[in-house]
């Protein structure tokens, strides 16, 4: 059931509430060589809908978003001939193409992201370059402009993934490769910049996971990746609380290079797309307070892996 709960937060400037039903629309920009976005109403299992097209044509993209505030961000990613810095932007509930944002500080593909929903900070972890990095950047999704810089991951790595607990203001970045593949969980504060700090393990070192959450309600989960062969393996974390995963289920194939989104606090987990012995256009869903396997959601327009995904989750915030 859609939430409509209010909410009062006191602010110095006098105050705003959360309120509205949480949003429920998922978008699924990019993939190997593609511009799409195809998107989804995530509560109705089903086949997904042409959105619009992304500013470029590129892959391993990553994309987050301010909850109800509406606007999806995608970054970074690879044209088929070099990396790219730039940033672009959808209204989540309004079809269409996106428009330009601003750029990354490096160019690069193969990053993370995300946010504290409608606290309105974009972070966006790691990457490749022509090398992998540590770094970590942060934007005011609300408002265009270029990415600043944020603080440092504990390594150079890439084919990360990251979700957070929305306003309660952790993002966990899990897994990738290094000099190997990395099982390594770490957190920041999302509206403080610095560097990761250890949160734990993964129960497999693996790369190109997708990572979602039930946003306030504190469950991440992290599915498939890449081991020494595609895995179907679902952790999840809680994460408030810094510690090992623990398994949660399986998806429904083996599978990597593919992204996960949420309708948050509904609990309903999407994982889109991905390699699995060529492209794949399977959704995959789960609900994320409930440990098991996962189920058959619907397919994308067209195969492909390497894709990003986000939604509108979260509820909108109206100042007094």
């Amino acid at each position: 059931m859609l939430a409509s709960l209010r909410i009062m937060l006191s602010t110095p400037s006098g105050g705003f509430t959360y309120t509205g039903s949480e949003g429920d629309r998922a978008i699924f920009p990019g993939g190997y060589l593609v511009n799409t976005i195809d998107y989804v109403t995530i509560s109705n299992a089903g086949n997904a809908t042409d959105f619009g097209d992304m500013t470029i044509t590129r892959y391993s993209p990553t994309s987050t978003s301010n909850g109800g505030l509406d606007r999806g961000v995608t970054a970074g990613g690879e044209t088929g001939s070099a990396k790219t810095n730039v940033i672009d932007y959808v209204t989540i509930s309004n079809t269409g193409n996106s428009t330009d944002f601003g750029d990354l500080t490096l160019a690069r593909a193969s990053l993370g992201s995300t946010s504290n929903f409608v606290e309105d900070t974009g972070v966006f972890f790691a990457g490749n370059t022509h090398t992998n990095v540590n770094n970590i950047d942060k934007i005011t999704i609300s408002t265009t402009a270029n990415a600043t810089d944020f603080g440092d991951m504990s390594q150079n790595v890439k084919e990360v993934s990251a979700t957070s607990n929305g306003q309660n203001d952790r993002g966990v970045v899990s897994g990738g490769t290094a000099s190997g593949n990395v099982s390594r969980i770490e957190y920041v504060t999302i509206s403080s910049a610095g560097n990761t700090q250890l949160f734990g393990d993964l129960t497999l070192a693996r790369y190109a996971t997708g990572s979602t959450s039930n946003g306030a309600n504190e469950r991440g989960v992290i599915g498939g990746g890449h081991t020494s062969g595609a895995s179907n393996t679902i952790d999840y974390i809680t994460i408030s609380n810094t510690g090992n995963a623990t398994d949660f289920g399986d998806l429904t194939r083996s599978v990597h290079t593919h992204d996960a989104t949420s309708n948050a606090t509904n609990q309903r987990g999407l994982f889109a797309g991905g390699q699995e012995s060529s492209g794949s256009n399977t959704i995959d869903y789960i609900t994320i307070n409930s440990a098991g396997n996962a189920t058959d959601f619907g397919d994308l327009t067209s195969s492909r892996n390497n894709i990003s995904a986000t939604s509108n989750a979260g509820k909108r915030k109206v100042f007094n």
